[in-house]
């Protein structure tokens, strides 16, 4: 599990307060072509809503296009741990 995760479950009051900052975010424009550009490519790679454990992966300096990526490589903490 990432970092964020376990802090955010181990710290009830920031996570409703990130919450509350990420509605408002995704009513931005900035926030909202994220989302729908997300969405859109979803549909268009057949993954949305069919629960099968993947996400979209925009390639690199797009929106509309990209690929399918397992939702748990797509969505955890990518830095390296310090041995």
């Amino acid at each position: 599990m990432a970092k964020t995760s376990e802090y955010y479950k181990k710290n009830p009051k920031a996570a409703a307060k990130r919450r509350k900052q990420q509605a408002k975010y995704n009513k931005t424009t900035k926030g909202l072509a994220i989302r729908v550009n997300a969405n859109k490519l979803n549909r268009k790679l057949g993954t949305y809503g069919n629960r099968d454990g993947k996400d979209s992966c925009h390639a690199k300096g797009s929106t509309t296009k990209g690929k399918t990526c397992p939702a748990k490589v797509n969505r955890k903490s990518r830095t390296k741990k310090k041995a």
